[in-house]
């Protein structure tokens, strides 16, 4: 009786101590601990039970949050407005007085355009969503064949290979073809009128963005972001408009194929911000298909929001792969970004034969 009370006694302030570890702490690994658990009676075991459904709880909310946290400014601040850790600028800060002027103008000009498309459709689609989402995915696609084409002319010429740069672009685009593809299954694109338009503004933006990439890239990410961007609110005041409805209607075929079934290396491609096999959606219902879509669309804004600092980009697989070390099909990094950037520097910058020269003699 002796043993029983004192083990019921030295139990009292762990347990307390637990709680109190529990509270200040989202490390649910504190639970784990044999070293904790060990003295405690059955009466506070019925505690710890609560304890673990309140951390599993907290956990919970804390990853259905991740969205949003890990989720962009609809619009980018050319000022300057946002600033990185401990007040460092954010990454790709522009390095003089030129060439922040320069972003700005770029991206004044991005904002200008993007909100004239989007008081046209505003104008013609206030009533038709899926129509104007099949002329959104529609335009939505369009930049990353235009990336392709001008990457595939570089490399052409014999001025650099960006493998990663390939890679993450089809797969983007292969992600905006199946969003094509759900919204002509559910009759986005009935209209002949719709189908003119968007047709027909791809062609143009096509050859805009291509020109705008030749000439900097930069300028041409940060357009696609803003597109990504309207995308993305356009999906989220839709689900939170008619979510209720879209709960009780069965979900697309192609969705339900492409986000459950099948191959999702090129799935998890696109997605630059997140580790491979991190995401795998479920879908139950119409809701489920427009929440992943959109989600999707926050991925691809993350994408191109990280292109536009130079060399940033890599494949979320390129860690996975071994490559061999072929210094024979390895093309110089021009290391320069559009034509206007590497003109600029082929004429500031002394040739690498110089370069290398002068080290040789100082040596």
């Amino acid at each position: 009786m002796a043993t029983s009370l004192s083990l019921t006694l030295s139990a009292i302030p762990l347990s307390s101590s637990s709680y109190l570890k529990a509270s200040g702490s989202s490390n649910s690994a504190f639970f784990n601990s044999p070293k904790h658990l060990r003295f405690t009676p059955l009466g506070f075991s019925h505690i710890s039970k609560k304890l673990y459904k309140v951390q599993a709880t907290v956990l919970q909310e804390e990853e259905e949050k991740v969205v949003v946290e890990e989720s962009f400014q609809p619009k980018s601040f050319p000022d300057g407005e946002e600033k990185g850790n401990q007040g460092e600028p954010p990454d790709g800060a522009p390095s003089n007085a030129i060439e922040g002027l320069a972003i700005k103008i770029e991206q004044s000009i991005n904002v200008f355009l993007t909100d004239s498309v989007i008081k046209i459709l505003d104008t013609l689609y206030h009533d038709r969503d899926y129509a104007r989402f099949f002329v959104l995915e529609t335009i939505a696609r369009v930049p990353y064949f235009a990336f392709m084409s001008v990457l595939h002319m570089y490399e052409s010429f014999g001025w650099w290979r960006r493998a990663d740069y390939l890679k993450v672009h089809f797969a983007e685009s292969w992600n905006e073809m199946h969003h094509l593809l759900i919204m002509e299954e559910l009759g986005g694109n009935a209209w002949w009128f719709d189908r003119f338009l968007a047709q027909h503004i791809a062609i143009f933006y096509y050859f805009m963005t291509a020109f705008m990439y030749a000439l900097s890239p930069r300028m041409a990410y940060h357009f696609s972001e803003c597109v990504e961007s309207h995308a993305f609110e356009t999906y989220d005041k839709f689900i939170k408009a008619q979510g209720e409805k879209l709960k009780k209607m069965p979900p697309s075929k192609v969705a339900v194929k492409y986000y459950t079934a099948g191959d999702m290396y090129l799935f998890d491609e696109f997605q630059t911000a997140r580790v491979p096999n991190t995401r795998r959606p479920k879908i139950e219902n119409l809701y489920d298909v427009f929440l992943n879509i959109r989600d999707d669309e926050a991925e691809h804004c993350k994408t191109m929001k990280a292109c536009q600092t130079p060399g940033n980009l890599r494949s979320p697989h390129s860690d996975e792969v071994a490559v061999e070390d072929d210094s024979g099909c390895i093309l110089p990094d021009a290391g320069c970004e559009g034509i206007v950037d590497c003109l600029k520097k082929s004429v500031t910058s002394p040739p690498a034969d110089e370069k290398s020269g002068g080290e040789n003699m100082g040596k």
